[in-house]
């Protein structure tokens, strides 16, 4: 099976600064990849390269021939929406058909049949007709994925998500990572998920990258937790006293180096 993507010895940079470099990784057809790291580590940029916003500064970023424009879906990172946002469910999912409308100015049976369909597989088929912005933050999370579902007309290949956990409730959270895993697993549909959240996002995903302004770890879950810097991070990213990460600061007070 040949990769989806590959970046060989790859940097790119953010105006004139190098904000990544070092990539050396290659993703598999439904792959599920966290990327990892501090703020200013290069994952939002990475995000960019991959999406073809960016070119690398160095080295190479290929894809696989298959893998084509409106077949990569992205959310991006979501702030407050106001509630008297004027557009239904529906419309925001129907929005995602723009790019197939050529000079058609309105949307067809085949658009909404699309988008119902998109709407019922995320689990939120009976939400059409409610005002997008008086959703939950899980709700309009589930919304726009739904509207990347309903851009690609052959199906979506690859699904680009940055900190989609942000301002959710642990429920919320919970139904979002078990939905992202059913794209994965079920639909075929390779993810990269940008996340703060490791401790629970290791346990969804098959691959990590950890970013430090340069690759620092590229492999399996259970790799990343057998090193020391793995255990480190996952204890930094929730405070050293959990039971996800095992790790307690009453017994951990010595110097790390």
């Amino acid at each position: 099976m040949n990769a989806l993507l590959t970046l060989e010895s790859a940097s790119f940079t953010y105006g004139d600064k190098t904000a990544v470099e070092g990539l050396d990784f290659s993703l598999m057809p439904q792959d599920y990849l966290c990327v990892v790291g501090d703020n200013g580590s290069g994952k939002s940029t990475l995000l960019s390269g991959i999406l073809r916003l960016k070119q690398p500064h160095t080295g190479r970023l290929s894809y696989n021939e298959t893998l084509h424009r409106n077949q990569i879906g992205y959310l991006p990172q979501q702030h407050h929406v106001q509630g008297n946002f004027p557009a239904s469910v529906l419309e925001v999912v129907l929005s995602g058909r723009l790019g197939h409308k050529g000079p058609a100015p309105f949307y067809t049976k085949h658009d909404r049949a699309l988008a119902r369909e998109a709407l019922t597989l995320v689990g939120a088929g009976d939400l059409e007709q409610e005002w997008f912005g008086g959703l939950s933050g899980g709700q309009s999370q589930r919304v726009l994925i739904a509207r990347a579902l309903a851009t690609a007309p052959d199906g979506l290949k690859l699904l680009i998500l940055d900190e989609p956990m942000n301002g959710l409730d642990p429920h919320a959270r919970t139904l979002l990572y078990e939905l992202i895993r059913f794209l994965n697993t079920e639909r075929g549909i390779t993810v990269i998920m940008v996340t703060h959240d490791v401790n629970t996002a290791m346990h969804f995903c098959n691959r990590i990258l950890l970013l430090a302004t340069r690759q620092v770890f590229f492999g399996a879950p259970d790799e990343f937790e057998s090193t020391e810097l793995g255990r480190e991070f996952i204890r930094d990213a929730c405070g050293g006293n959990c039971a996800i990460c095992g790790f307690s600061h009453k017994h951990d007070e010595g110097p790390h180096v």
